[in-house]
């Protein structure tokens, strides 16, 4: 049986959750589940904003681990979710 990630929230977050509608909160908890099933997803492309220098330190420290920059970009944004 494989086990299932547990999300625990401080009470920061869930004070600032409190603001959600009902429809955004299903709309994460759909999310989060299609990102947990492990089913591909089409990926959208996104613009950000990043200072050259940390943008370059991130491709950097990601080239010497063997991972491309946005690859690890996703991890940490999964990895984030999952806590």
């Amino acid at each position: 049986m494989k086990n299932k990630p547990i999300q625990y929230f401080n009470k920061e977050y869930v004070e600032r959750c409190r603001d959600l509608t009902p429809d955004q909160i299903l709309e994460f908890l759909d999310d989060f589940q299609k990102l947990l099933s492990g089913t591909p997803e089409k990926c959208h492309l996104i613009s950000l904003k990043i200072e050259p220098s940390l943008l370059n330190a991130f491709k950097f420290k990601s080239k010497l681990s063997g991972v491309a920059y946005q690859t690890q970009i996703k991890k940490l944004m999964k990895d984030w979710l999952e806590k």
